[in-house]
């Protein structure tokens, strides 16, 4: 393979390995290779870590690095990268006379040691806290870092500095997905994606639980059925896609009931998925809409110590109150706390004072909006 091909190999693995995280050390690699160096590695330094100099590698062995951050890295002429322009790609010689640097301690008791003859770095991305560059080393038999190794590496660099923002941007992505995911993980209610055929793409926790129970929806052979023909049917008309046209035409979201086989009854909303700036932007998709299950009764809400010190009630106040929405009126109250239901009157009457509601129906409804969507 002549220099040329090998560039354009390199270019394209060096593009792949920013998607592939597995491909960087055999990357990195193959830049030390065509540069003419002996190994290399990606460096970040972060002015804002608690260290003077923070390193994180990429291409070199784990055990003589951690070695290296502890003890060199004041000793290391490349520490100082941060204060050369991007893309400029600097040798030993570039900040001290070379021979001088093989006098120094950092050659004697680091470079040499590992066989080191001179670095050649470029930094490939700055800000305002941190600096990331490449550094390729060349070993003793080759001697100090000449033009043509410089030329290499800046045929290569303009590439590796590309590369590293698409892994940020894709990492960034993937950060964001994850963290959302882990949001929809903690809602109480199921939450299951599908496409235009009805097929899963996605669901969260519970909504993955509902389709284990395999009750009132499950997934046959990755589509989504409902347990009830009826609903099931429903659910195939609202999904039910034309060509080229808007699935949801009119439709913003719509309710359906559900009954498992013990009896508990469930609610499934329906929200479109494809209005929005993916349309607009024409960028593919899966999910078309999202079902929202949940079961049709109050939901958990959040610790009465909230309840309690936002309306500033007593304990027995407090206990009064979710009696009532637990239980029902007062005689059963009474019966359940074991007072009078005079007393539980007069507790009434200062619920009614405090929160501002005269019924006890506006009571339930005052707890039910301190519900939580999270689950337990």
């Amino acid at each position: 393979m002549n220099d040329r091909e090998q560039l354009s190999a390199l270019i394209d693995d060096i593009y792949d390995a920013a998607l592939d995280p597995a491909q960087r050390i055999d990357v990195i690699d193959k830049i030390a290779s065509f540069a003419g160096g002996q190994s290399g590695g990606i460096l970040s330094k972060h002015s804002s870590s608690k260290s003077e100099s923070l390193y994180c590698y990429i291409g070199a062995n784990p055990e003589s690095l951690q070695v290296y951050s502890e003890s060199y890295p004041k000793l290391d002429l490349a520490a100082d990268l941060p204060c050369t322009g991007v893309e400029q790609v600097v040798s030993t010689a570039d900040l001290v006379p070379y021979e001088e640097f093989r006098r120094g301690r950092f050659y004697r008791e680091w470079a040499r040691p590992h066989g080191w003859g001179d670095v050649a770095s470029v930094v490939i991305d700055k800000s305002a806290t941190s600096c990331t560059f490449l550094s390729v080393v060349r070993d003793e038999a080759r001697g100090p870092v000449d033009d043509e190794m410089r030329q290499r590496m800046a045929l290569v660099v303009p590439h590796v500095r590309r590369a590293l923002r698409i892994g940020k941007a894709v990492n960034l992505k993937q950060g964001e997905a994850a963290c959302f995911s882990d949001i929809l993980d903690r809602l109480s209610a199921g939450i299951i994606f599908v496409n235009a055929g009805g097929c899963i793409v996605h669901a969260n926790a519970a909504g993955n639980a509902v389709l284990d129970a395999a009750d009132i929806l499950r997934a046959v052979s990755g589509r989504l059925v409902a347990g009830d023909a009826q609903i099931n049917e429903t659910l195939r008309e609202i999904l039910m896609v034309g060509d080229g046209c808007d699935p949801f035409p009119g439709f913003r979201h719509t309710a359906l009931p559900m009954r498992a086989r013990d009896g508990e009854r469930y609610v499934a909303h329906v929200l479109p998925l494809t209005s929005g700036a993916r349309r607009r932007a024409g960028v593919p998709y899966d999910a078309v809409a999202a079902l929202l299950v949940r079961k049709a009764a109050l939901e958990a809400f959040s610790p009465s110590e909230v309840i309690g010190t936002m309306y500033k009630l007593t304990p027995t106040e407090l206990r009064v109150l979710l009696a009532i929405v637990d239980i029902g009126g007062v005689p059963e109250v009474a019966a359940a706390l074991g007072v009078a239901a005079t007393t539980i009157k007069t507790h009434l009457s200062r619920l009614f004072q405090k929160t501002g509601v005269g019924r006890q129906a506006d009571l339930v409804k005052l707890v039910a909006g301190f519900s939580t969507l999270l689950a337990g």
